[in-house]
């Protein structure tokens, strides 16, 4: 393994005096992906909730989390570098496309950099011209690109992915799939993604780590 990965040593989690998932002992490489997938109510989105800082004290976590050869597990979650997409596109209602995508940038640049930045994303994307759109004019998949380039802008070292192609239909969902997918690889992110979807789970081509009730199998 080596140290730009992101690493899981004896990570688990408990509620209340009940063991829900755990203890998980994983090593993904750089563009490396494992999928999680186990019944509803077995800790998978709090075990992703637990590696980015924001777990509900209600739960009780072990184990260490290393990310790119650093201990993070006592980080604050701006610190971590975490990018996470969800089922939801949170993009912020109030904002353009291009000011949700300056958002994920990095404090410190000019506003014409930070357009310039935002522009070649969205071209890249195959979204020219969408930078002053309204998020509410974009049709589902556009809106999951967006949020998915705002999470790549912000120069995370993993990428975590909480049920990320729930919501769209099947003529999108393979094709946004393959785009996270190609798109990680190219950043060389280690991949940790939830999904309960089978063909989901095979389109990722990577390690399984089943759980549920309170055992976690990696296969």
């Amino acid at each position: 393994m080596t140290a730009e990965g992101l690493v899981l040593d004896g990570v688990g989690l408990w509620l209340g005096g009940r063991r829900l998932i755990g203890p998980i002992d994983l090593a993904l490489a750089p563009g490396d992906v494992a999928v999680l997938m186990g019944p509803s109510g077995s800790g998978k989105s709090s075990l992703l909730a637990f590696l980015c800082g924001t777990l509900d004290p209600a739960f009780r976590a072990e184990g260490r989390i290393r990310l790119a050869g650093q201990d993070i597990a006592d980080l604050p979650p701006e610190r971590r570098r975490l990018g996470i997409l969800f089922q939801d596109d949170l993009l912020f209602p109030h904002l353009s496309v291009g000011g949700n995508l300056a958002f994920g940038l990095p404090a410190g640049l000019s506003n014409r950099e930070r357009r310039s930045r935002a522009s070649a994303a969205l071209a890249e994307a195959g979204l020219a011209g969408f930078l002053d759109r309204d998020p509410a004019t974009l049709s589902g998949g556009q809106r999951a690109r967006v949020a998915l380039l705002r999470m790549l802008l912000s120069e995370p070292r993993a990428l975590l992915m909480d049920e990320p192609f729930g919501r769209l239909d099947s003529r999108l969902r393979g094709r946004f799939r393959e785009l996270v997918f190609a798109r990680a690889k190219a950043e060389a992110l280690p991949v940790l993604m939830v999904t309960h979807d089978r063909e989901d789970a095979e389109a990722a081509r990577g390690i399984i780590v089943t759980v549920g009730e309170g055992l976690s199998e990696v296969s």
